[in-house]
């Protein structure tokens, strides 16, 4: 359920409506826009009579959601969220791309990687420490040695560093991570979701191989009602009957996204395909349609990669998508809150 307020509410006019609805079952949750205050209401709010709310003062209308998610319903929130990660910003009409190796292997390859697609334009740096394989017998990442040496490439580039948690005891080794990665298959790890909403650092959530748009939404609600907002929703493909790709990349997930939340939406086109050569199509389809973002793997040697190498482009590869993708920007799909004209055209082409 959704509140509207005046502009001239004070806060002790909302501090009583919050002790009354406490002593309801139910929780309050300001968000303060430009020219209004939106009050969400969390808990059973089934029996809860709108009229009643309404006829507080300080009410200027009542509205209830559907949708299961509240925190992250753009319902809530005014525009479109951009998520500052370290000086680098995703969302908001700012677009990125994510690069690096699917597992940091060593010194010398990270921080070549690391440059070569700084040249190329890449906002930050990605390099798996902790890497979830199918086979116990695969190679399961350098962990806390890994996480060191993406640090030195970030001390030599400058770049943000991207990296993936597996386990909620690992949150102090990610102190200095810039954008802590929940992989797929963690989706729905709920514990850890509760305890990275603890910590006010970004968070990049994949979407899992055979999760609902709506349970992706969910399990950002569950960061978000710990506290933690900055969260970067990431479309990596879904499991589905096809063969010919190792998963197929959900495209129509992104305007329906943009659609349904205010948070950043990228795309990892490397893990949805799985070869190298259909990487860049999808990445620029991807970008065509509104995402804010790309997360490509880069590997100097992709023959020769401890992991995921047949997805992964060589750095010349990589340059050459970098420059398809900004070229397609000025003409990319947006969806801008505050630009009604631009927002019925959106949804009247995907809705």
């Amino acid at each position: 359920m959704v509140a509207i307020l005046k502009p001239e509410t004070s806060e002790e006019q909302i501090l009583h409506l919050k002790k009354w609805l406490e002593n309801n079952g139910i929780e309050l949750h300001i968000t303060r826009g430009r020219s209004r205050i939106i009050a969400s209401l969390t808990g059973d709010t089934s029996d809860m009579d709108i009229d009643l709310i309404r006829s507080f003062d300080m009410v200027e209308n009542v509205q209830r959601i559907q949708e299961p998610f509240k925190k992250t319903s753009r319902k809530f929130h005014n525009g479109n969220l951009a998520v500052d990660i370290d000086g680098v910003k995703i969302g908001g009409g700012n677009f990125q791309i994510i690069a690096g190796p699917c597992s940091v292997e060593n010194e010398e390859q990270i921080c070549y990687i690391a440059q070569c697609v700084k040249k190329s334009g890449a906002g930050l740096l990605r390099g798996g420490a902790f890497k979830p394989r199918t086979s116990p017998y695969s190679f399961q990442g350098l962990k806390g040695d890994g996480l060191k040496l993406l640090l030195e490439a970030k001390e030599k580039t400058g770049l943000p560093i991207v990296s993936e948690i597996m386990n909620a005891v690992h949150i102090p080794m990610f102190e200095d991570v810039d954008l802590v990665q929940v992989g797929a298959r963690n989706m729905q790890n709920f514990e850890l979701l509760k305890e990275l909403g603890k910590i006010q650092k970004p968070i990049l959530l994949k979407r899992g191989l055979a999760n609902t748009i709506d349970e992706l939404l969910m399990s950002a609600e569950y960061i978000m009602t710990g506290g933690n907002e900055n969260i970067i929703l990431c479309e990596r493909g879904i499991r589905t009957f096809e063969t010919r790709t190792r998963n197929t990349l959900d495209l129509s997930a992104i305007p329906v996204l943009k659609k349904l939340t205010h948070l950043p939406v990228v795309v990892d086109p490397s893990h949805a395909v799985g070869y190298s050569h259909l990487v860049k199509p999808l990445a620029m389809a991807a970008a065509a349609v509104g995402a804010d973002g790309l997360m490509i793997e880069v590997h100097n040697d992709p023959s020769r990669a401890l992991c995921d190498g047949p997805q992964s482009l060589t750095p010349e590869a990589f340059d050459d998508l970098a420059k398809s993708v900004f070229a397609l920007q000025p003409f990319a799909c947006s969806y801008d809150e505050d630009s009604p004209n631009e927002n019925k055209a959106y949804e009247d082409y995907f809705f």
